[in-house]
């Protein structure tokens, strides 16, 4: 049966409850959760000098900008990279009831409007943003935080430490709309024609793209600098410049050139570019696979396998080949090849090239092989697989890619400072969690083989076995051919026969010609060792010695890249903040007008100092109070914060 409530029993059910709810015209903005690490990375650039580095050494002849100077569009940047927002005008949608404390954390009176941001970016010359590219890297490199004097890096086999870089590049595709064309119609514009050019779209969808080089530490998740150009990019020339900003780094730590290690992908897989590397060690993924039909090549790959190679989230095992000494490219340089080969399946791989039923994967380093075994050098170049996630984490929270400008120095900027401010989150969660530096045992130490069966480090170059004789021909004249066989003096072939496991581990392979190319043979007398009796074909063993690889581990050192970034970033996200502008109540005379000097009657242009005063935070607009809940002490300290 239903209960109906009478008029006046509705009525008392509201006036009894417990809760009791108000509501005003009064408005009250809400404070942006991303407010609060704003004031932390606004205070914490101002305590370590970078605005006043930026107004000093970063400067732009304005145009129709009014009285705002580059700190004041960089400050704005800044605010926009650590939001998070989608787009500039949400941000600015959010900003607004906000503005003059925004700019006052900056050390500014007003905010520039979307419009004027729009405008300086599209004017930004090539001198201004390298201007700020220099002041990026010397920003990182000058100040070395506390957590970057622990040794990190890389220890190989033999106790020598590496750093490793990691550099690729990304790309960010625009879609464009098809436009009527006709005589009678003007020839249509393009916004982003000066951003982006019809190239390699890889999996994403649009028409036209930009592609950016990237460079990171991969011990401590820094970036070290970035490269955008239009279309498919300028890879050799942005290298280039990225092994520069790496030499400056260990140049700043004190590390020695020849133990850095650079990791490319496909893109830098050819001989041409290993004179563009001045002289870093590096491992890369080759697509030249002309490489497979050179006779040193095909020689070691019809010998057995040095080792086998597999990862535990993944089913294939690859087989490896060390050739340690191939001429690459025109130029002829020598570096060490690693193929890698597996079946082939029903599917065509994007990587690699099948022949005969087998994928083959070709690996270029530097790397010593009494260092790094075969495995070790793919497991190291798999695992820049690492610098993958670390992009998505990069697009996920920040979006560097996204379009903020229409022009090519506005967006390069805009990338810019949002690397700046990616490191400014790792060194601040370093502050909030200081953490030792984590060890990972990258791969195991090699157990000497306790049984004659195959070493762990792989072989040696394969050597003929086989004493000197005066006046007999010995196991030198018979050389490897490409096809598996060995070719005597006389031209004929000799076969392997039979395989033998010695004792220190070596592999000897037993090669015989046939009776019958020997009996008839005109160089018998010298080949023969015991007189012209040919009773037996002639054998030749060529010997694979296991290589002197140091038993120790591969260790990995390093820190959490996303543990100490969100650190910072998830601090005061669910924290209240308080933002009090105090007015003058009390107006104060009248200002006289000002002096003008002849220069500025004469409108001469002003210096540099006077165009800064323009926009610098007058002490008229009152006092602005900001209180930050949920901020341990100890870092407000190091901020220079008040505390309460």
């Amino acid at each position: 049966m239903k209960r109906f409530l009478t008029k006046e029993a509705y009525v008392n059910t509201i006036t009894d409850s417990p809760i009791t709810i108000q509501a005003t015209s009064h408005s009250v903005s809400l404070t942006p959760s991303w407010f609060g690490e704003v004031v932390v990375i606004a205070q914490y650039l101002r305590r370590i000098g970078v605005l006043t580095k930026i107004s000093e050494r970063v400067r732009f002849a304005r145009r129709r900008f009014g009285h705002y100077e580059v700190v004041d569009f960089l400050a704005v940047l800044f605010g926009y990279a650590v939001s998070g927002e989608r787009t500039l005008e949400a941000f600015y949608e959010r900003l607004h009831p906000f503005a003059p404390a925004f700019m006052a954390l900056f050390g500014r009176d007003c905010l520039p409007a979307r419009s004027t941001l729009s405008r300086f970016l599209a004017a930004l010359t090539p001198e201004a943003v390298e201007a700020l590219r220099a002041l990026f890297l010397e920003d990182l490199l000058g100040r070395q935080p506390d957590f970057e004097q622990q040794p990190s890096g890389l220890t190989d086999r033999a106790g020598n430490a590496w750093k490793v870089f990691d550099i690729d590049g990304t790309r960010e595709a625009a879609r464009q709309r098809a436009l009527p064309q006709s005589p009678e119609l003007p020839v249509c514009q393009r916004r982003l024609e000066d951003v982006c050019t019809p190239g390699y779209t890889g999996r994403k969808r649009g028409e036209i793209v930009r592609t950016r080089t990237t460079v990171l530490q991969a011990h401590s998740s820094q970036w070290l600098g970035t490269f955008g150009n239009p279309g498919n990019g300028e890879y050799r020339k942005e290298l280039r410049r990225a092994v520069e900003m790496i030499g400056s780094y260990l140049k700043a730590h004190q590390f020695p050139d020849k133990h850095a290690l650079l990791r490319l992908d496909g893109l830098y897989g050819t001989g041409a570019v290993l004179a563009d590397l001045r002289g870093f060690a590096f491992v890369m993924r080759s697509k030249e696979y002309g490489l497979l039909d050179l006779p040193v090549v095909q020689a070691r790959l019809h010998l057995p396998a040095d080792q086998q190679f597999s990862r535990p989230e993944s089913t294939l095992i690859r087989t490896l080949y060390d050739c340690p000494e191939v001429a690459v490219g025109s130029s002829g340089l020598c570096c060490r090849l690693v193929v890698a080969t597996h079946p082939a399946g029903p599917t065509k791989k994007r990587i690699g090239v099948e022949r005969d039923g087998l994928i083959y994967e070709l690996f270029l380093t530097k790397l010593p092989q009494e260092a790094f075994t075969a495995a070790d050098v793919v497991a190291l170049y798999l695992h820049r697989g690492a610098f993958e996630t670390t992009l998505s984490d990069e697009d996920m929270e920040q979006e560097p890619d996204r379009w903020c400008s229409h022009a090519a120095c506005g967006q390069e900027v805009w990338q810019i400072v949002s690397q700046w401010v990616w490191n400014l989150r790792l060194e601040l969660g370093h502050h909030l969690e200081p953490e030792p530096l984590r060890t990972t045992e990258f791969a195991p130490a090699l157990s000497p083989a306790k049984e004659p069966t195959a070493p762990a480090c792989g072989y040696a170059p394969a050597v003929v076995a086989l004493p000197f004789k005066q006046g007999r021909f010995s196991g030198c004249d018979f050389a490897l051919q490409p096809d598996g066989t060995l070719r005597c003096p006389a031209g004929q072939a000799l076969f392997a026969t039979e395989e033998r496991r010695e004792a220190d581990g070596s592999l000897r392979l037993v090669y015989a010609a046939r009776i019958s190319h020997c009996r008839d043979c005109r160089l018998r007398e010298q080949c023969q060792w015991h007189g012209g009796n040919t009773q037996k074909p002639r054998r030749v063993s060529v010997l694979l010695h296991p290589l002197q690889v140091g038993s120790a581990p591969l260790l990995w050192r390093d820190w959490s890249r996303r543990q100490h970034r969100r650190a910072c970033m998830q601090l005061l996200r669910h924290q209240r903040v308080d933002v009090h502008l105090e007015s003058l109540d009390q107006p104060g005379p009248a200002p006289s007008p000002p002096i003008l000097s002849r220069a500025e009657r004469a409108h001469f242009r002003l210096s540099w100092e006077e165009r800064f005063a323009h926009n610098e935070a007058a002490s008229t607009i009152g006092r602005c109070t900001i209180t930050l809940f949920g901020v341990p002490e100890s870092f407000a300290a190091s901020l220079g914060l008040l505390t309460a």
